[in-house]
């Protein structure tokens, strides 16, 4: 077969759908690893848990963020309020604000959460060193923090060494009792939770002397329908705002409603990729032009040693599908080495789907932009293609 005896020519002509199959793939494993991604960090911030954010944050459809913020800013009556839940577990109220944070003759920046010590199991806190601080202290306004992994690095050399020092915000100083274990976070313009700094609710009142609050993060419990808690949530809240000046939503809303958008510009990105494979495809058609035209003279031998007119067109369709899929094959095998080099880092993984689809779409351009050249090569007369010089 003539594909064997040009091996660099066949490599090189392969070279396009080789790209393009290895693009389409690679950028859907990384769209199926962002949803996991998602997925997992959701997940490490505890389970069952309803959130009440002000505004209506989620598009009419559901499947987008509609951007709108209300004006409404929840307070102590809203948290007095959600109390009343005699199925919640944990009702926790959550004041967040970006501050200065200086010490150790160091400047860095973080995020504050002021709120109560049931924050802690309800996102699977857990401790490094020290201590987390608890209820008598929210109560007492007890000037305590408990601090992300990457502050102390920053702040101190030896984050064992941090504890009970003081830290300033805003010009404030606290006293810090406890360092968290690394959380993760940061990636794709999330946030950083080993960034955050907690601080006692009442503490929390000489940053923010209005004492608003952000949102509220409540517990469900486990022996009742989540969907049934969620709308019990909703009413409370709905006894003093409007429906449609707050959002009550859970994790799976979150995770669905960004896929939902990585997903379609990961189908653009996609599409943007499959544009190699029809050059590849291109760059196929032609080189099986230039076959035809070197072998007219096997082809005019065949059609005299009898070969049929169908024959033809399957032997220069059979070698151009078998460019495409070598160079399918060759582009799946890419994937799969980039993909297992990226796992240490992040969850991108390929499907059977993806495969399939790289596989059948490189059988389909071999077929497509084969077959013209297979019915220029069919079609030549066997006379004529003897004679061919």
């Amino acid at each position: 077969m003539d594909l064997f005896r040009n091996k660099m020519r066949t490599f090189l002509t392969s070279l396009g759908i080789l790209i393009g199959v290895s693009s389409v793939v690679l950028l859907l494993s990384f769209g199926l690893g962002l949803k996991e991604y998602i997925r997992q960090q959701f997940d490490s911030l505890g389970t069952n848990l309803v959130f009440v954010i002000p505004g209506q944050i989620f598009g009419n459809s559901g499947s987008g963020f509609s951007g709108m913020r209300s004006v409404v800013q929840f307070d102590e009556k809203d948290f007095i309020s959600l109390k009343k839940l005699r199925d919640a577990i944990y009702v926790i109220p959550i004041f967040t604000k970006s501050i200065k944070v200086e010490g150790n003759a160091k400047v860095d920046y973080a995020t504050l959460n002021s709120t109560t010590d049931e924050i802690f199991p309800a996102r699977n806190l857990e401790l490094e060193y020290g201590r987390l601080f608890d209820k008598p202290e929210v109560d007492k306004k007890t000037r305590v923090i408990v601090i992300g992994p990457k502050v102390i690095e920053k702040m101190f050399d030896n984050p064992v060494l941090a504890l009970n020092k003081s830290l300033r915000i805003e010009g404030q100083t606290f006293k810090i009792i406890g360092i968290l274990k690394a959380k993760g976070g940061g990636g794709f313009g999330g946030p950083d939770f080993d960034k955050f700094i907690y601080m006692p609710l009442k503490t929390g009142y000489t940053l923010n002397p209005d004492k608003k609050i952000a949102n509220f993060l409540i517990k469900a419990p486990d022996n009742k329908p989540f969907d049934l808690f969620k709308e019990e949530v909703k009413m409370q809240m709905i006894k003093r705002y409007d429906e449609d000046e707050i959002t009550v939503a859970d994790s799976a809303q979150f995770i669905s409603t960004i896929s939902s958008i990585f997903g379609i510009l990961n189908m653009v990105l996609v599409a943007i990729g499959a544009v190699s494979l029809l050059v590849g495809g291109i760059g196929i058609m032609n080189i099986m032009y230039v076959s035809v035209t070197e072998r007219i003279r096997e082809i005019g031998i065949r059609r005299a040693l009898g070969a049929r007119e169908s024959d033809i067109l399957y032997l220069f369709l059979s070698e151009s599908v078998l460019l495409s899929l070598f160079g399918g094959a060759m582009g799946l095998t890419l994937s799969f080495l980039v993909v297992l080099i990226v796992q240490k880092f992040f969850p991108a993984y390929i499907d059977l789907m993806s495969s399939i689809i790289a596989l059948g779409t490189s059988s389909l351009i071999g077929i497509f932009f084969g077959v013209f050249p297979a019915r220029k090569a069919a079609r030549l007369s066997p006379i004529d293609a003897i004679r061919y010089e």
